[in-house]
């Protein structure tokens, strides 16, 4: 598929017209500048041709400022791999300093690009946009990003400029999410998986805003990696940007498939990590737990042990999930992750056949019934998988309301002995046969 990178200098209306090519609020839009950081990757299309299209952070040439250097380069990494570059002014602002030397990269890059006059919605602001001839292009495009205008105009220009593509089947692939508190290693993590600065990092929490997606393609894995601002306590949220930011965390742990619960070994698995896991789980997603910075903690022979234990103890009565030990910096056991989540998908899939539940669960039952309510006996006939996305099990039986939660918990400890559903929470129903 082919790419287009919007690019242009801060808070010119990029996430804006990201936003409304992609038909869903997925780039956080705000008043302040330096919004967005890491490149953020959407899917559109236009007069028949598929694109997938890059928002990019602010350029800005010359900043002390230790985010803007990084956002720089990532910005261009977008040109770099972009087919079409759209670049995108503010008539209301005019020609600045910036503006020139963002034309100067994309005539450096010899990339196809096409000039955004932006904000403009009036008549008089048509007449202001002219002066950005002096960027050196031969047609600029006058558009509003917030209401749309002039966008037709500028997507046909985009849409021929595209190289002609081969029909590609397309599939739902896999979502990983990489969740955790700020600065825990999270975009650390990507970037060494993928062997590229995907995504900004720095020591500062809260470096990553948007829920930004990267497909991995790699020894045989196939699936979509979903890197996440840190969720931290309500209490903590001062900002807008960071309540935005959040939402979108909790947003991408309810659309995956599988998450990464990422937390600093230094730190250790505190009360928030806990409740992060506590929310995958209360959504029925497969769950590996992810021990990062282990190179930085002091260990002996018993160390890896008591912490296993104690993330145990902590995740009581959903234990039946891998915890891997690693190191995002050292690339420690980072494959070995990935593996795990992939075995994790897997199990959150898997359907197991009527014929052989029943075969193994009714001795069990049989073996160790409900206890007796009132002199009344519970007997459990039949028991089959339900077609839900993950596992979730009915028990059919004459007096089902007089089964408790203490033996659910045992039908429940049973199908993970016998089946393996290792990282992914079980919901066991009981039904009036």
């Amino acid at each position: 598929m082919s790419i287009v990178a919007i690019v242009g200098r801060p808070n010119v209306g990029k996430s804006t017209f990201f936003n409304r090519l992609i038909q869903r609020r997925e780039a956080i839009v705000d008043a302040v500048s330096g919004v967005t950081r890491d490149r953020h990757y959407g899917k559109s299309d236009w007069n028949g041709k598929s694109f997938s299209l890059i928002d990019t952070g602010g350029y800005v040439v010359g900043s002390d400022d230790v985010f803007e250097a990084e956002i720089d380069k990532q910005v261009e990494l977008a040109i770099d791999e972009a087919d079409v570059i759209i670049f995108m002014v503010d008539v209301s602002h005019g020609v600045t300093g910036m503006d020139q030397e963002v034309a100067q990269l994309l005539r450096r890059s010899k990339k196809p690009y096409f000039l955004a006059v932006n904000k403009v919605d009036s008549a008089n602001r048509e007449q202001d946009a002219v002066e950005f001839y002096a960027l050196g292009v031969d047609q600029y495009f006058t558009i509003s990003s917030i209401n749309g205008s002039g966008t037709g105009d500028l997507l046909d220009a985009v849409a021929a400029a595209l190289p002609e593509q081969g029909e590609s089947q397309e599939s739902e692939l896999p979502r990983f999410a990489v969740v955790g508190r700020p600065n825990a290693g999270k975009s650390s993590f990507i970037n060494a998986l993928i062997g590229k600065d995907r995504f900004v990092v720095t020591d500062i929490a809260g470096t990553t805003r948007d829920s930004i997606d990267t497909q991995y393609n790699r020894f045989g894995f196939d699936f979509n990696l979903v890197d996440t601002a840190g969720i931290r306590k309500k209490s903590k949220v001062k900002e807008d940007l960071e309540f935005y930011s959040v939402m979108r965390s909790v947003r991408a742990i309810e659309h995956c498939d599988v998450v990464l619960v990422v937390f600093d070994a230094t730190r250790g698995f505190d009360g928030q990590v806990q409740n992060i896991f506590w929310l995958a789980q209360r959504n029925n997603k497969g769950i590996v737990i992810l021990a990062n910075k282990w190179d930085l903690v002091e260990k002996d022979n018993k160390t890896t042990k008591e912490m296993e234990q104690y993330i145990k103890k902590q995740c009581e009565p959903f234990v039946d999930v891998p915890i891997v030990f690693m190191s995002a910096l050292s690339k420690q056991r980072i494959f070995k992750a990935i593996e795990t989540a992939v075995n994790v998908y897997e199990n959150r899939s898997k359907k197991v056949k009527t014929s052989q539940l029943n075969d193994v669960m009714l001795p069990i039952i049989q073996a160790t019934p409900p206890p007796a309510v009132k002199g009344k006996y519970v007997k459990i006939k039949f028991c089959t998988q339900l077609p839900t996305p993950y596992p979730s099990f009915a028990f059919f039986a004459n007096l089902p309301q007089y089964v408790k939660e203490p033996y659910k918990r045992f039908l429940e400890n049973k199908l993970r002995e016998h089946f393996d559903f290792n990282g992914v929470p079980i919901t066991v129903y009981l039904r009036k046969k």
